[in-house]
């Protein structure tokens, strides 16, 4: 890891009146908006990815915003960028607008911690999902046929268990629904043999040295999705990485007795679920208590693998 100095969430970016629902640049103009971010053109070569405080779950964009959350998942992501080698080549510039071109560096203030300037790449439309935990969709999979995306797992395993090695599981990318669990051969014929070992590789190396590192700050990263794009015939590790919402992290004390405590939005998708709600839009409103612990869960992640290292043996 290269060393990067513990992180400080501006306390302004948390407050509920400055929640940001839909970013906006006043003279710049728009390529894409997503689920969470937009995405503005910068030049020819480069493009500003700005956070908003939405949250998505199960395909929704749910009403309420967690404030801070755009800030906190783009320093997050920024740093592993930043300290992890295995993360280059990545698209990151710099996530100082101070330092952007115009029009966004006139409005640096508004888009402190929350924009991050990046090359642009050639996208490829594949989610590279490493498993390193048995839990979640794979947990429902494994107690139906004892496998995770079609890959065979030993029997006797339970909700949470260290996968050794981890497994890769890729997904075809959709962004107007659910992406699809596909097969390894399935993504060769989609990319090509070639491509889709070289971002195997990448992924599961990238995947072990986030969980090491994970693991040393109280934490363990149960799974996660990367994406890359190519930049003049490099593969390159593109949009968010490493983050709680492109991640699943766990306490690692509770872990280690037993218990699976997330610093994620599994705490969301736990209240939708006790909620009543079908999972079909609109998604139900979030009481003020929810954000509030989902906005601390997300401020603790960031604190712990930003911070100091805690006592630790080898991740089990």
């Amino acid at each position: 890891m290269n060393s990067v100095a513990p992180i400080v969430v501006d306390p302004r970016l948390l407050e509920p009146v400055n929640a940001v629902a839909e970013p906006q640049v006043p003279g710049a103009s728009v390529f894409r908006r997503g689920k969470v971010r937009t995405v503005f053109h910068a030049g020819p070569e480069h493009y500003v990815i700005v956070a908003s405080d939405r949250l998505s779950a199960y395909d929704s964009v749910l009403p309420t915003p967690i404030p801070g959350k755009g800030a906190i998942l783009s320093l997050i992501s920024a740093f592993w960028m930043k300290s992890l080698a295995e993360a280059a080549p990545h698209h990151l510039v710099s996530d100082d607008p101070t330092t952007f071109p115009a029009p966004f560096n006139e409005h640096a203030a508004m888009l402190a911690g929350r924009a991050q300037l990046v090359r642009k790449a050639e996208r490829i439309d594949i989610e590279c999902v490493v498993r390193g935990y048995l839990t979640g969709s794979g947990w429902k999979e494994y107690k139906a046929s004892g496998t995770v995306c079609g890959i065979p797992l030993p029997a006797g395993l339970k909700d949470g268990s260290k996968l050794e090695p981890a497994i890769f599981t890729p997904a075809s990318k959709n962004d107007h629904g659910h992406d699809e669990n596909i097969s390894f051969e399935v993504m060769c014929e989609q990319v090509g043999r070639e491509r889709a070992e070289a971002l195997r590789t990448r992924s599961i190396a990238l995947y072990e040295a986030a969980r090491a590192h994970a693991w040393t700050r109280g934490l363990v990263l149960a799974d996660t999705k990367f994406e890359f794009g190519v930049i003049s015939g490099e593969y390159v590790l593109i949009d968010e990485a490493l983050t709680p919402d492109s991640s699943r992290y766990w306490d690692r004390a509770s872990y280690e007795a037993g218990k699976l405590l997330s610093f994620d939005k599994q705490f969301v998708r736990d209240w939708l679920d006790a909620s009543g709600w079908d999972h079909e839009p609109p998604a139900p409103a979030l009481p003020a208590d929810v954000v509030k612990r989902t906005q601390e869960c997300y401020l603790e992640a960031i604190r712990r693998l930003s911070g100091p290292e805690q006592s630790a043996g080898e991740p089990r």
